[in-house]
């Protein structure tokens, strides 16, 4: 009588550990860590093997569990080139920063930095102010506060006017700024208690005059609209004459602005964007805006205004829980120094594209044709005029002329194209019109030209070729 086979059973973890450990570059590593994915590849090859597969050799589990060791420890989320046309994406991560704010971000990131301690005494002092000095400087403001994101200012200066006091609001602003966050909700999260004034459409200074004189509301909050646009039979009320309002009863005024444009967006062929210090001058006690959006640089939410209010926020608790690190800290303290140097429009990415000639993208775009050579696999490759856009929930409706590379191939949908694009290395992310793929030059970097080219042949040639 014969005797069946022993069944085939995986290595023992520690076994399997051994061996991947002496392949990996990097062997030293924390045991207790890696105990944890060694058993979720052994647990696997059991299941293989109870399933009659054969079994795999030790060094192949090996080079496999090392493989998923080192895939552990990722740089964060891919790096693309974006060939969208727009040029503050939210789902691409808005502003790409400037070379002089990314060595600021890795300089204050590899090391210790001079973030609370005063270098005279020694001892605690207080935290780092140089961006909070560059926007005093840049808006005219008596004091400024930097926090982690524009929704957080908002909050923090609601906040100043004291829990259970009446904000008035219009009703045109009571907007959502994105991600299911409204302004209603931050007033009340704030611990306020908004007051609507006026109409969806039209809203006058009169509207704010009752709240104002009975004592209902301490401050004005104004909403810009970034991310829509109101056109019609729409009225909104004069900054001046409004703050003035305000102002005769005791009550301050906030204007969050949103994208907080530091330049003349008009100089540019936009609609104008209006300014921090136009706001003030205007009469606002305090404005908020955002650091990755028209700013260029990374995500804060920015306060500039009267010194009384900006010291109530900076003693208030929740400054704390709202407070950026020091690597946001050095990235926007670089961002608003090139503002302050007159080097924006040559050194910020946004600002950069937003000032760059159509011209100069058509001369590209034909350098990438050439380079390009579609037509020997039967690929229509072409420049097209495009109207690129901000984005970002600045300048609704307002574009920019550019050229891009529309391509476009008999039996392969813009679809897969697309996807194809976006399995490249690095990521091509572009957009669809009429069933032609569009790769809009404005909103690549020039010096990714040639990975460009090398990504759109790969793909096309892989479906076509």
């Amino acid at each position: 009588m014969s005797r069946m086979a022993p069944a085939a059973r995986p290595p023992s973890v520690e076994r399997l550990l051994a061996a991947a450990l002496s392949v990996m570059d990097e062997p030293e590593r924390e045991h207790g860590a890696l105990v944890a994915p060694a058993r979720e590849l052994v647990a696997e090859e059991r299941e293989r093997l109870s399933g009659g597969a054969a079994p795999r050799p030790l060094a192949a589990l090996a080079a496999e569990l090392a493989e998923r060791l080192s895939e552990i420890v990722r740089p964060g989320p891919p790096r693309v080139i974006n060939a969208t046309g727009v040029i503050l994406h939210t789902n691409l991560g808005r502003a790409p920063w400037p070379q002089a704010a990314i060595e600021a971000a890795r300089k204050a990131a590899a090391g210790y930095v001079m973030l609370e301690l005063d270098p005279a005494t020694g001892r605690r002092g207080a935290r780092f102010r140089d961006a909070e000095l560059h926007l005093v400087a840049l808006t005219g403001a008596d004091d400024a506060l930097v926090v982690n994101n524009n929704a957080a200012a908002v909050a923090l200066a609601v906040g100043v006017a004291g829990r259970g006091a009446g904000i008035a609001v219009s009703r045109g602003e009571l907007v959502e700024i994105g991600g299911g966050v409204r302004i209603p909700d931050i007033v009340r999260r704030a611990g306020a208690r908004l007051v609507e004034v006026g109409t969806t459409n039209r809203t006058r200074a009169e509207d704010f005059a009752e709240p104002l004189a009975s004592g209902r509301v301490r401050a004005v909050l104004r909403v810009h609209p970034s991310n829509f646009r109101q056109v019609g039979f729409t009225e909104r009320p004069d900054d001046r004459t409004l703050a003035a309002l305000a102002h005769a009863h005791g009550a301050f005024v906030i204007d969050d602005l949103g994208s907080g444009a530091l330049l003349d967006t008009a100089a540019y062929g936009l609609a104008h964007e209006p300014t921090p210090g136009e706001s003030l001058a205007a009469g606002s006690d305090l404005v908020t805006f955002s650091g990755d959006k028209l700013l260029g640089g990374p995500q804060a939410g920015l306060i500039a205004g009267r010194g009384d209010l900006v010291a109530r926020m900076r003693r208030d608790p929740l400054a704390r829980a709202m407070r950026p690190d020091k690597v946001t800290l050095a990235a926007l303290t670089a961002t608003l120094g090139l503002y302050r140097a007159g080097r924006a429009t040559a050194e910020i990415p946004v600002w950069r594209m937003i000032s760059t000639p159509a011209d100069v993208l058509r001369r590209r775009g034909e350098d990438l044709l050439a380079g390009l050579g579609m037509a020997a696999i039967g690929v229509e490759a072409r420049l097209a005029s495009t109207a690129a856009t901000v984005g970002g929930g600045s300048l609704p409706g307002e574009t920019l002329p550019s050229f891009g590379l529309a391509l476009r191939s008999p039996g392969l949908s813009a679809e897969r194209l697309l996807a194809g694009l976006r399995s490249g290395d690095p990521p091509v992310i572009g957009r669809v019109n009429n069933d032609v793929v569009i790769l809009d030059l404005l909103t690549v970097d020039p010096a990714d030209d040639g990975h460009l080219v090398a990504v759109v042949r790969g793909a096309l040639a892989r479906h076509v070729g």
